[in-house]
């Protein structure tokens, strides 16, 4: 499992616009690089991220493997109900990690 970073308020007000900001630990090889022995390293990188808020996909990102090791995203949402916000990112070789945080809005 990769070490996640998010920046994801518990609390905000109803239609307040929220910031969400998620880094991931990964090493993004991009199956060009040559290893020590010569041999091209096989590709292993995040091919997609996605953010579901209260069950509506809300952001979706195809990632490619210009996109830098540890990769940060950032987006906004409208803060309309209470409930999760589910954040998951697939990629090469299974990768496959969700990270869910509830969001309360309250006024």
């Amino acid at each position: 499992m990769a070490r996640v970073l998010l920046n994801i308020p518990r609390s905000v007000r109803p239609g307040e616009v929220v910031a969400i900001r998620t880094l991931i630990q990964h090493g993004m090889e991009t199956g060009y690089r040559p290893g020590a022995d010569g041999e091209v390293l096989p590709r292993d990188i995040i091919r997609r991220f996605t953010a579901t808020y209260d069950g509506a996909e809300i952001f979706a990102a195809e990632l490619s493997p210009a996109i830098a090791a540890n990769p940060f995203l950032s987006f906004t949402l409208v803060a309309t109900v209470t409930g999760p916000l589910v954040l998951r990112w697939q990629g090469d070789n299974g990768f496959d990690q969700t990270e869910t945080r509830e969001i309360t809005v309250a006024a």
